[in-house]
């Protein structure tokens, strides 16, 4: 089965080494749309799309040949400008994502639609992306993009869940979660999936990477799913420190789960969401990962043949793992 990307299809043997949960552009669309001198950089959209064209170059002269943006509905997704900044640099091939970004509510064309004759208009959108395009453009989402966060599975974040299994398995479009590793809401995820009928050998879920609980990991990993050690660079209070991450990853590859393991740094290439004098990890970007941890985690004991399991074979198994079911 072939990848699609934002300029096209491709063989999934050309897909390099792979950030597999990352943002481009997180834009408010209702902001953007009425107070786009708030949403842009002073000096415009262009100057947003400059910002992103230099991050990807800096990627590709790194040697990282894709990227998973996980930016669906609600989380400020921007083809368009997605388009404009990847045909400047066409070794990246970025995959967008479809699906809703909502830790409960629901937007009320969803809410006042509710499923009749068993069939969610959220499947009809989701495989509309996947199947037609994203924003009235030509480019077609290849991943699913869903959340469960400290509300857990709300009825709003259930039904969500399930059309997206819906749309998967429709579609063959593999699922990326957001969960939140402290309540262990991943297990929950991978729940309604089962319910839906998902091989969940086809689910990544996300952000697991924060937690070190190696017997929650190892649950959510023996039931098939990938799992995300996303988080790279994110190193605030109450999160673990680069070298905690990388002793997770350690203990779960010396216990033979390095083909279920992706990597990333879930960070933004340009977002709105953070005021312009907002105080990041300065670590928190997205060379973090191929200049700093890459190498410690060779110094720590990881084998290459493992990272390059976790960089390049996963996500392309992930990826391209079959059709519709």
């Amino acid at each position: 089965m072939r990848i699609q990307t934002v300029l096209g299809e491709i063989d999934p043997v050309t897909l390099g080494p792979t950030l597999a949960h990352e943002h481009v552009f997180n834009v408010t669309a209702e902001i953007a749309r009425e107070f786009p001198a708030f949403a842009w950089p002073p000096a415009g959209r262009a100057a947003a799309v400059d910002l992103a064209v230099s991050r990807l170059e800096a990627l590709r002269d790194r040697g990282i040949g894709g990227i998973l943006d996980c930016s669906a509905m609600g989380h400020g997704r921007d083809v368009p400008a997605l388009v404009e900044a990847n045909r400047r640099v066409p070794e990246v091939s970025i995959i967008v994502a479809t699906g809703l970004y909502t830790r409960d509510q629901v937007p009320p064309f969803v809410r006042l639609r509710p499923p009749r004759g068993g069939r969610d208009i959220l499947v009809d959108m989701f495989v509309h992306d996947i199947m037609v395009g994203v924003q009235d453009t030509d480019v077609r989402a290849g991943i699913i993009k869903v959340v469960t966060d400290k509300e857990g599975v709300t009825p709003n974040v259930d039904r969500i869940l399930r059309a997206s299994a819906r749309a998967h398995r429709e579609t063959g479009a593999p699922i990326v979660t957001h969960s939140d590793p402290w309540l262990q809401n991943g297990l929950a995820q991978q729940d309604v999936f089962e319910e839906e009928g998902v091989d969940l050998s086809r689910v990544l879920i996300g952000h697991v990477g924060d937690s070190g609980d190696i017997d929650f990991l190892r649950r959510v990993l023996d039931r098939g799913s990938f799992i995300g050690s996303d988080r790279f660079g994110y190193y605030v209070a109450g999160q673990p420190s680069m070298e905690e991450r990388i002793e997770t990853v350690h203990r779960l590859c010396e216990l033979g789960y390095a083909d279920q393991i992706l990597l990333a740094h879930d960070a933004a290439m340009y977002s709105d969401w953070w005021p312009t004098d907002a105080t990041l990890p300065p670590e928190w970007n997205h060379t973090h990962l191929i200049d700093d941890v890459v190498p410690a985690m060779l110094a720590r004991g990881i084998s290459r043949a493992d990272i390059d399991r976790m960089l390049v074979d996963n996500p392309r198994r992930l990826l391209s793992a079959g059709g519709g079911y």
